[in-house]
């Protein structure tokens, strides 16, 4: 494994410890030799990584306001190369455990087409300005189970010391100031046989609290929070869950509800936390996995062990718009025709369960790309050390109304039963920027449950 030591050794510590912002004189990199995000601005010795010059932020030509689909700007472009089974090796350096097992147990079905870098991550000045005072101001605390609620309003670490930093700055990694909706967001499950089954649409919408910060009747602790109305199956339909996250896990726990119609009143869920499975995603994928890692940090140990090349997923506009589901999904993995992978700097983050903690999981491998873009893989290992679970998610860069990256879509492979969850598919419905954000007394969940019954 090649690191970027000049830059990452010093990185490198005891992620438990709470550390204190960077110093004014290591902040002067932002802007210069690292983006005004904290990633490295050159790019890599062999031109094969650009260097960033602020992204994409100029719609394409067919994109149609509104509509809930972003077209893509790279749909003429070739891959450069495909790695496969005959060659998988000879690129191992710069793929996860999880690509490279997919393409070993699949060697005549499941390829990776590499296409040329983009580095399309881009975000509003007013967010480049809170991340830039965050360096210096930002501080985790509680061993960095909890963060500032000064830090509220750019992204928290734009220089990471620390495991737990990094983590932090993908849970909070900016995709907008108000919120994000989705009609029909669906999860399928392809079974050992090749059968996939649907075992959700929902409605679903996510809302950005970290980022609101002019808004007088939000929660200064909170920030984030999501709520979903399943749709299908038919005997699962009206059923609603919602997770509130708040800067300070320890002394405010998540808050996670659920509505069964049969019932017709909320109940808290304490249980939609850690390993315990989502029931609407099949179980195969589990609540601290949402969206690549939600929730409290306090069960492993989150060591940064620094940066590298790797083969991601990247402006993904075709996974998200443009490969229908009967297209996408094949019996052993998604139809390799329809991803695109990019070679981008990450950040690695190995998680290890800690002594006396209680888990499905050992131990987990993270990698963020470095322009926090929410492009990510992760690997899970089970309580023999053996590869379990392997998550691939892409993103695309949202142009038109606000520059935001935007990643929800993702595949979870469980090698252990031989199955796939295809998460977040709303290839039908598409993604909404709500232009205005709902009141607190909207999105309190008796409000969310009388509005979606209705709906």
């Amino acid at each position: 494994m090649k690191l970027h030591y000049a830059l990452c050794a010093a990185l490198i510590g005891a992620s438990g410890a709470a550390l204190a912002a960077v110093s004014a004189e290591e902040a002067k990199q932002l802007g210069t030799t690292l983006t005004e995000f904290g990633a490295i601005k050159a790019g890599n010795a062999d031109g094969t990584i650009p260097a960033y010059t602020g992204g994409l932020t100029k719609a394409p030509a067919g994109y149609k306001p509104d509509s809930g689909f972003w077209p893509d700007p790279f749909k003429d472009e070739k891959p450069l190369f495909r790695i496969d089974a005959k060659n998988v090796d000879k690129y191992a350096a710069k793929l996860s455990d999880g690509q490279k097992a997919l393409i070993k147990k699949n060697p005549d079905t499941y390829y990776i087409d590499v296409y040329p870098s983009h580095r399309t991550a881009a975000f509003p000045e007013k967010i480049l300005k809170a991340t830039a005072r965050n360096a210096t101001t930002c501080n985790s605390t509680k061993e960095g189970l909890a963060i500032d609620r000064a830090c509220r309003g750019g992204m928290p670490f734009p220089i990471p010391k620390t495991g737990n930093e990094v983590m932090w700055g993908h849970i909070l990694r900016y995709m907008g100031d108000t919120a994000m909706v989705s009609p029909g967001a669906s999860t399928w499950v392809v079974d050992a046989s090749g059968k996939a089954t649907q075992t959700s649409e929902q409605y679903t919408y996510q809302d950005y609290v970290y980022y609101q910060v002019d808004q007088a009747d939000r929660d200064p602790d909170m920030i984030w929070r999501t709520y979903s109305n399943n749709k299908v199956p038919a005997r699962r339909a009206g059923e609603m869950t919602g997770l509130i996250d708040y800067l300070d896990p320890v002394d405010k726990a998540r808050k996670a509800w659920n509505y069964m119609p049969g019932q017709r009143r909320v109940k808290l869920s304490p249980e939609f936390a850690y390993d315990t499975p989502v029931g609407s995603m099949g179980g195969v994928t589990l609540f601290d996995e949402l969206f690549v890692f939600t929730g409290k940090q306090d069960r492993f140990d989150f060591k940064l062990i620094g940066k590298k090349e790797m083969y991601i997923p990247y402006n993904t506009y075709r996974m998200y718009n443009d490969c229908p589901t009967a297209d996408a999904l094949q019996p052993k993995h998604v139809n390799p025709a329809c991803e695109r992978w990019e070679l981008h700097r990450v950040w690695v983050v190995e998680a290890t369960l800690k002594p006396g903690q209680r888990h499905v999981y050992s131990k987990r491998v993270y990698y963020f790309d470095e322009d926090w873009s929410g492009a990510s893989l992760y690997d899970a290992y089970d309580q023999s050390g053996e590869l379990y679970r392997a998550l691939f998610q892409g993103t695309i860069q949202i142009y038109g109304k606000s520059v935001q990256p935007y990643g929800v879509k993702n595949t979870i492979y469980d090698f252990n039963k031989g199955v796939y969850a295809y998460i977040n598919d709303a290839s039908k419905s598409g993604y909404f920027i709500q232009a205005a954000r709902r009141s607190e007394r909207e999105l309190n969940p008796e409000a969310v449950v009388a509005r979606e019954t209705a709906r």
